[in-house]
């Protein structure tokens, strides 16, 4: 049976990026160092800021509910993380064909265009299945990270709150190519994310106009999921509200992202600037 063109642009951009990162094995490196040195900071902090009375912790616990503060920091750190991998790599993908001036000849390709991006997120959940496996690895290791929940309600979360994080990528991807800029934006939206989201502090100690504003950002609800589900065993119905709103805001962000993407490309169209630097 004669495969669809658009599934065959989609795997083609997938084998590209595949053999892109097999042609630098370092890059490999990066997957297994990182997972152990990004949280290694944060967890030292809270432990010196801690005391050695355990005061604060009994303080912690009562915000948080759990007292285990290395897994709460670890969940918040890993999600963090794929965010910024996903900004870095997925949303700078446009922009990084300019740059090598292939995007003009990909844009000729009879496909739709949007499969150049498909094709990306296909590669980015592939990579990210591996990042988290060996992330997981690594924090039983070196962190006796400590898994109560599910595994499987835990990966359903990260499943569901794929279309949100690739939505966002979407509409990054797409601003950028048109302004054709890129660290000033990253260092934004993961700024926002990492203040916002309490990716290593319990939400509760934010005024309430951030709470607010961290409520309405998918990756809060993911993480928050994740820590109820891995630290303190809760089951679906506990986080079903925080499900619905995965859903619902996923839905609602891809959609923007395909409209941001069609915008994207009348603007570089009408402009002639598709393959500028």
């Amino acid at each position: 049976m004669k495969r669809s063109p658009i599934i065959t642009a989609i795997l083609s951009v997938f084998k590209k990026e595949l053999k892109i990162f097999l042609r630098y094995p370092s890059w490999f490196i990066a997957m297994l160092i990182w997972p152990i040195i990004f949280p290694f900071g944060y967890l030292f902090t809270a432990k010196a800021l801690s005391g050695t009375d355990g005061q604060s912790l009994a303080a912690f616990s009562n915000i948080s509910g759990t007292s285990d503060y290395i897994s709460f920091m670890l969940i918040g750190t890993t999600m963090w993380m794929i965010m910024n991998t996903m900004l870095w790599s997925f949303g700078t993908s446009l922009r990084t064909e300019q740059i090598r001036g292939t995007l003009e000849s990909n844009w000729l390709c009879p496909v739709p265009k949007i499969t150049i991006l498909l094709g990306h997120s296909l590669w980015e959940i592939f990579f990210n299945i591996i990042f988290l496996t060996i992330t997981a690895i690594e924090f039983k290791l070196v962190y006796n990270f400590k898994f109560i929940g599910s595994p499987l309600l835990s990966f359903l979360i990260i499943i569901i709150s794929i279309p949100s994080i690739y939505g966002i990528g979407f509409i990054f991807a797409s601003l950028v190519m048109w302004q054709k800029e890129t660290n000033s934006m990253v260092f934004l939206v993961r700024g926002i994310m990492s203040v916002f989201c309490g990716i290593t502090y319990p939400l509760a100690v934010l005024p309430n106009w951030m709470g607010n504003i961290s409520k309405v950002i998918p990756l809060t609800h993911s993480i928050s999921a994740l820590r109820s589900v891995i630290s303190t065993g809760a089951t679906l119905a506990d986080i079903k509200s925080q499900i619905y709103y995965l859903i619902f805001s996923g839905i609602i962000l891809m959609a923007l992202g395909f409209l941001a993407f069609n915008f994207t490309q009348r603007k570089v169209k009408e402009s002639g600037s598709l393959g500028h630097f």
